[in-house]
């Protein structure tokens, strides 16, 4: 029988390639999602099948992190042999001015899941999307056993969803596991993430259809990766014989300064013709460094990035300037070609 499995954030960037992923190894998928007046399944469409198909393999379901009720059904219903839990408000800089929101779902909402499969009885594997700004000022590189130091109520919360993992992983014998991801990024990211908004508004430059772009801290230096090999590493930590907790990330650091820079120069401009800053953009405590010592997972899990910094910025810049109807430089897609000759996502 194909395992099963859940996913919360299914229509995000990690939501939407963990689903394909899942799919493409033949599990039935079941994603949750929000109900809204407007259509929120653009990254996952072009799966998605009419659940009279009889082929279906994708099935969505209405609910919120905030629905203790709901989500004890749905795990029972479903009855998944893997949880993957993606959902959050994620945007750090949103997070301060949405810090109880973000406390509930961010936090709570990850607590509501775990006694939801507690209550429910199911007998599942579980993944905590942990995340590297639970580390803020902690000396870099960040590991495992890296003392957390977060710097925003978005990396707070998830260090209670860390701690929560973990206790129900010792007092309730859960195979649960956090996953420790730094940043990764992808065509899919939202518009509102820095690396995206880098990218998309290059292309639009380039198109004559922007003037300029405003920025924050050109300063901070962050661990930049490819989300489809982030999501390999999720699947994988469920793999195992026993649960870990894992960091993921390149080893790497680049200041937004370098993804700017290298991104206007991929196709010929200069940024500082381009790029202002605005102070609102500024986050009230800043996150100077975050790097991995991804050692753990790539000894235990055999897992190591092949998507280099460059290659991340050129993949992107290529998706924006063909979502704008031009031909890109096509040095993205060669390399997703050399790097991934079977890929098992689809789009971008």
């Amino acid at each position: 029988m194909p395992k099963t499995a859940l996913i919360t954030g299914i229509t995000g960037q990690d939501g939407s390639y963990l689903a394909e992923l899942l799919l493409a190894k033949g599990y039935a998928v079941h994603g949750i999602i929000r109900r809204a007046s407007t259509f929120n399944t653009a990254r996952i469409d072009h799966i998605y099948a009419d659940p009279h198909d009889p082929h279906a393999k994708l099935f969505l379901h209405y609910g919120d992190l905030s629905d203790s009720g709901q989500l004890t059904n749905l795990i029972y219903n479903t009855q998944p042999q893997e949880v993957y839990h993606l959902g959050a408000q994620s945007h750090v800089r949103v997070s301060f001015d949405t810090p109880e929101y973000t406390g509930d779902v961010t936090a709570l909402g990850t607590t509501r899941i775990l006694e939801a499969i507690k209550r429910s009885g199911v007998s599942c594997r579980f993944y905590q999307a942990s995340s590297s700004e639970m580390f803020g000022n902690a000396v870099p590189p960040q590991s495992e056993d890296t003392t957390f130091y977060p710097r925003s109520p978005y990396g707070a919360a998830k260090v209670y969803a860390y701690w929560m993992t973990v206790n129900y992983r010792e007092g309730m014998n859960l195979f649960a596991c956090n996953g420790i991801l730094f940043n990764h990024e992808s065509p899919r990211r939202g518009e509102t993430f820095v690396t995206r908004k880098i990218s998309r508004a290059v292309a639009h430059i380039k198109a004559g259809k922007q003037k300029d772009l405003y920025m924050g801290n050109l300063d901070a230096k962050r661990d930049w990766g490819f989300a489809p090999e982030y999501v390999e590493g999720m699947h994988h930590m469920l793999q195992m014989d026993t649960p870990h907790d894992f960091v993921l990330g390149t080893g790497e650091t680049h200041t937004v300064r370098e993804f700017v820079e290298e991104s206007f120069g991929y196709v010929g401009l200069d940024w500082r013709d381009f790029v202002k800053e605005d102070p609102q953009y500024l986050r009230p405590t800043e996150v100077d460094v975050l790097v991995a010592n991804p050692e753990k997972s790539n000894k235990l899990l055999k897992w190591q990035p092949r998507i280099t910094f460059k290659h991340l910025v050129r993949i992107m810049v290529d998706a924006d300037i063909r979502k704008l109807g031009m031909e890109p430089n096509g040095d993205g897609d060669s390399i997703l070609r050399q790097k991934f000759p079977h890929r098992w996502w689809k789009g971008d």
